[in-house]
């Protein structure tokens, strides 16, 4: 990284970008055909899903190595971030919306760059999976929707700094507690045709149709609990830790000499 941690290759960014459509294409393609409905949504193409998910990873680990933005200490370090956020998780997690998952994983994104944000991101969510028996075909969605918190983090300005850094980056955790939840209603709404209602999926309909409910049906269910729940977390964890936590994680970078 060299003084400049948040620099990204082309490489890297060309194979960051097709794993972000990919996982745009994860999320969406329910809307352009008509899923069959199902007790819990993707319980057939999951598995398949995160079979992909993983080369994905290590093309992004394998484009950072090739380009000099990720070494041996970086995998270190990001075995270590994972493993914390991994043990944060369970202290909020189903509980209010509350969620300390995030935080860590937007200010480490920050410091390390969007290739480490992603990559830990959906690290982070498979080891808290596991630690939390949280495992089932939501996870493979949770894992992709965490790298693009991650991977903002690390395209955020570079110049802002101090107190008004702080202010960016709790401001992004506010963003992006809510299109968490947005993203990730969207695993499953679409396959809960069964119900029918103003706010239900309609197979064959207009895109735009079925956009405006889903857009009214995340406003009703989540965005005024769950969604909430997150984003204060994230606002009061990084306005309280973040300047200590992005101190620490610089200054770890600096003594492992970070390429």
């Amino acid at each position: 990284m060299k003084g400049n941690p948040l620099r990204i290759a082309p490489r890297a960014a060309v194979v960051l970008a097709i794993a972000s459509a990919a996982g745009l294409v994860m999320f969406l393609w329910p809307l352009f055909t008509t899923p069959a409905p199902e007790a819990i949504a993707h319980t057939s193409d999951a598995p398949l899903i995160f079979v992909v998910i993983l080369p994905v990873l290590i093309a992004i680990v394998l484009a950072e190595l090739s380009s000099g933005g990720i070494d041996a200490k970086t995998l270190a370090m990001l075995g270590v971030l994972s493993a914390i956020n991994a043990a944060l998780r369970p202290l909020g997690a189903g509980t209010a919306g509350i969620e300390t998952v995030f935080f860590l994983l937007v200010l480490a994104g920050r410091v390390f760059g969007p290739g480490f944000g992603f990559v830990l991101g959906s690290t982070s969510l498979f080891a808290s999976a596991l630690l939390t028996a949280g495992v089932g075909p939501w996870l493979p969605f949770q894992m992709v929707a965490s790298s693009w918190i991650g991977l903002g983090a690390g395209l955020l300005p570079r110049r802002v700094k101090g107190k008004a850094e702080i202010a960016m980056l709790a401001a992004y955790g506010v963003l992006a507690a809510y299109s968490f939840g947005f993203v990730m209603n969207m695993w499953f709404w679409p396959f809960t045709t069964g119900i029918q209602t103003d706010l239900s999926f309609v197979p064959g309909a207009p895109l735009l149709e079925n956009l405006h409910r889903f857009f009214v049906f995340t406003l009703v269910t989540s965005t005024f609990g769950w969604d909430t729940g997150r984003a204060l977390t994230n606002l009061v964890a990084i306005l309280l830790a973040g300047p200590a936590v992005l101190a620490v994680l610089r200054r770890a970078a600096r003594r492992a000499a970070f390429p």
